[in-house]
This record gives structure tokens, sequence and C-alpha cells, in this order.
């Protein structure tokens, strides 16, 4: 790999090698452009990952951040990753294509805000990725007939299985789930062999034979080989600017030195979170008042329940089962819709999901979590609109960077909760159908966006349809801060399309 010097102003600085940076910085290398990708988290090897949850935590991101509101979220392997790579590092893979109407939901319903450009713009992008990183789904995607996956899906596991009787049982269409992992082995170009997928269930603790498609063995190795630097262990907490306001450099954290680089463009791909913290930290790029603002999740209801079969929630990737019928359902009290799918999940992280997210407590807890061997689960991902109630500001509290710890402030609004009103009926007959019994419903949130969104008006975005500053022309954002609203779609694939569209408009600009 490359290196650059610290006395070297490169054409362009990546803070965060995940689904945000690390497809723009190949894109930019391979334009023949110097790029510095500064991730604060270290490199990992497959051989590190292991499928112990506890252990695996090392791959999520664990800086303390405060969280309030009506439904405070959880932070860590729910939403957040460190090391290189990011977020997909840990992520499930779980890979749908977001809906075009959900880019369009204001002039539909007149609620929620529109994209600043229509779906189909960002279409060619999402089938580059889909492309490039290997995708596997079903010969024939119900939803979409013209949909084509280069690799089959693999096996389903007991959950899936289930979903799909219920699917059938209640007269809802069902596939196969498109997921971002290979199922028979690959030579990824200038990363090498990759696996196919043995189905271990791990996915969220890092794949340890590359089947599943990160940026770790896509992007980055495309970086690099066009000369790109990826530089772990670096945590930006400064960005300098000249006198005119413009962005000349950063200074971040490096074995407990301050190290100092220089650059003709900054790009933050840090997450909704930190992207934020930095900005408000910095007090840059905030004329719109809009930084921090407009925080959202998934709406991520789950029921589980159990049935009189050994099915082992561990078993198998986890959620292969998909059915978009929801998302514009006939009978819904609310904008938008929602996407459901099958679930497996691992002992701890499903034992933490039960205590948390139900009422269960003592001996009736312990019979509940007794059961794991036995239970099956589905959940969905649901729209949720951006609301002034939800925010990322600094907090009095400072980590040990010394800087300000972000406090999250997240409740849903009338439409989520009839949402999840919806789908805990529906998600409960479906179980109902085959006969599961001890329905669990937990009310949950997954995923983070907002809080530098892009549109049209500078006085009400952050940036630009193409993730460029408006305050300050060398300042861009790529990563999921900058959706205007949530879409039901996990947003792993948006955030790769977007940044290969916004590395094109780099290059033109």
């Amino acid at each position: 790999m490359k290196t650059y010097a610290e006395t070297d102003t490169l054409d362009v600085i990546i803070v965060g090698s995940g689904a945000g940076g690390a497809p723009l910085a190949a894109r930019l290398a391979q334009a023949g452009k110097s790029v510095l990708v500064l991730e604060a988290g270290p490199k990992f090897t497959p051989a590190q990952y292991t499928s112990d949850e506890i252990e695996a935590r090392e791959i999520y991101w664990l800086n303390e951040r405060l969280s309030g509101g009506r439904n405070p979220q959880p932070f860590g392997g729910n939403n957040s990753g460190t090391g290189v790579g990011g977020s997909m590092l840990h992520y499930g893979a779980f890979l749908p294509r977001p809906d075009a109407r959900d880019f369009q939901l204001h002039t539909e319903t007149g609620r929620s805000v529109d994209w600043p450009f229509r779906y189909e713009e960002l279409l060619p992008y999402i089938e580059e990725v889909e492309s490039f990183i290997g995708v596997s789904g079903p010969a024939q995607y119900p939803w979409d007939p013209s949909r084509q996956y280069a690799y089959s899906p693999p096996p389903a596991n007991p959950a899936a299985l289930k979903m799909r009787d219920a699917c059938d049982a209640l007269g809802l269409r069902h596939a196969d789930g498109p997921t971002a992992l290979i199922t028979r082995p690959f030579n990824q170009p200038y990363f090498g062999e990759r696996q196919g997928c043995v189905s271990c269930g791990a996915c969220h603790q890092g794949c340890r034979n590359g089947a599943k498609s990160g940026t770790d063995n896509t992007w980055l190795p495309l970086a690099v080989t066009y000369g790109a630097e990826i530089r772990p262990g670096c945590f930006v907490h400064t960005i300098e600017t000249d006198q005119a306001g413009r962005v000349t450099g950063v200074v971040y954290k490096q074995n407990g030195q301050d190290i100092r680089q220089r650059c003709e463009k900054l790009v933050l791909s840090a997450g909704a979170v930190e992207t934020a913290r930095l900005l408000l930290h910095n007090g840059l790029a905030n004329s719109s008042g809009q930084v921090g603002e407009n925080y959202m999740t998934h709406i991520s209801t789950q029921i589980w329940g159990e049935i009189d079969q050994e099915v082992r929630p561990n078993r198998g990737y986890p959620s292969l089962t998909i059915t978009e019928d929801m998302m514009r359902p006939k009978d819904a009290d609310f904008a938008g819709g929602y996407l459901i799918q099958s679930l497996g999940m691992m002992p701890i992280t499903w034992a933490s999901n039960i205590a948390r997210g139900s009422t269960r407590r003592g001996a009736d807890l312990v019979r509940t979590l007794a059961g794991y061997n036995r239970s099956i689960g589905m959940g969905i991902h649901g729209d949720c609109m951006p609301s002034p109630e939800n925010r990322v500001v600094l907090s009095d509290e400072k980590d040990h960077f010394g800087i300000p710890k972000p406090l999250i402030t997240h409740s849903y609004g009338p439409n989520e909760l009839a949402m999840h009103a919806h789908a805990s009926r529906l998600l409960t007959r479906m179980w109902d159908a085959i006969g599961a019994k001890d329905l669990r419903i937990l009310d949950r949130a997954a995923h983070m966006m907002g809080t530098a969104r892009m549109g049209k008006d500078s006085g009400s975005a952050v940036v630009t349809p193409y993730g460029q500053s408006f305050d300050i022309d060398n300042l861009w954002i790529s990563d999921h801060s900058t959706f205007p609203s949530a879409t039901a779609a996990n947003p792993a694939l948006t955030i790769m399309a977007l940044a290969l569209r916004t590395a094109d408009a780099m290059l033109t600009h």
C-alpha cells in the first residue's frame, strides 16, 4: 500500500472506511487522485473474527453515546462499527433495494419530505454496487421481475421456511431476500479468493471466509491498488479552515499524538452520529441550523414465538425470507410502508433483545430464554419520518479524547407508532397461522440516518443533492447522515450507491 507523508497535501481526505467512504475512495483513486482514508478503528484480519459474541464486540463502536427521548436507542452492534471496513464488518448483509416511492413520499402523501432526486437517477449506481461486491438473490423477484442477481441464495434456515408458511397462510408473496454475500468461490478483483457462504450464522461477528461482501474485501482493495492509503487508528477531532472558511486539513489522534494532515478536499463518512458530532464540535457547515437535526432510525418491530420442533436460531444465514407486500398496505393508517424479513439470531444478542424489548422478568424471563432453540422470529424495517424532535447534540460530558460525547434524542411520532401497531397485528396473525405459541412483540429500532440531510435549498439542508456542503465548497459528506428520509430498506446499498454518485460529482465539479 502506498503511504503519504504527514507533510503532503492530499487531493482528498476521507474520514471513515465504511459504506460511505470506501466506494468513494476507490472511485477517486481510480481517477488518479491522491486519497487518504482515516479510520478510527484498527485493521482486522479474517482470522481475528470469532462467532463468540462477547469477543466479537471489538468490531462494534463502543465509545459511549448518551441516548434519550421516549424511545432511547441502544448503540454498538445494532448500528455502528469500528475498524477498517466500518459497520460493514458486522452488518447482517441483508441488501434490499429502496422502493422508488419512498424517494417521493411527500409528493405521494403530503407527509415526510421528498429526496432531491428520483430513484431512477440512483438506480445505475445501485446496479453497479451489486455487480461489483457480489449479491445473491432469487431468480425471480416478485416485486421487480426485471431484477437479476449474480449468485443463487444460500439455504434457508428454519425461521425463513416458517415465515414462508406464514406468508402462504395469509396470501402474502415471499422470496429469498437479497443478501450481500457470495454462494460460490470467486476471485474478487484486487482482493483475491473469496469463499462461498458456509451458513455459519455469525454474519454480525465478522465474516471469516470472505463470503460476506463488505468494503474490506471489495472497495478498499480496489482503492489501495490505485494508490489510496488506508490509515487505521486515526480519530479525527479537528477540521482546520483558512480565512476564507475553506477546509485546509484535519487533525487526528493516533497513538496518543495529534497529527495534522492537509488536503484540498475533505469528505466526512463517519456516520449519522459521528459526522454530526464532528461538524458541531468544529462549528462548521451549519448555516441552515440542520446539522444534527432530523435523526432517524428504522422501525424494526420484531415478533418471536416458539414451536414444538428444535430449530436453533443461530443456524444458517440469519434473514433469508422477505416480503415487500406491506410497502403500501391497503389498510394502512400511516404514510409509507415496511418490508418483513425472517430472523435468525445468536443467543446472547437474542437474550438481550428479549430482556430489553419486553416486560418479562424473573422466572417468566428465565422460561422464555430456555426456549431459545425452539424460537422463530421475523421483523420489519419501516420508513421513518424526519422530525425536529429527534437530533444529535453535543453533551456536557467529554470522552477519553476530550471531545464532547454525543447526546441522541429519539422518539417515535404518530406515523411510526401507527406503523408499529399495524406490523404487530400482522406479524401476530402470521405466527398464529402456523401455530407458534408464546408470542413476544419487541418494540425496537435499527440503523441510524439523517443529521446532515441533502436538499436543493441551503436554508433547510446541509449538503446539495450530491453531498457537497452549501457553506464550504471543498467539504463533502458521503454517508447515511445525508438521507432526507429513512426509506424502508436497510441503508448500506443506498449509502454505497450515493458514494459513487458523490465521487462522480467531485470529479466533474
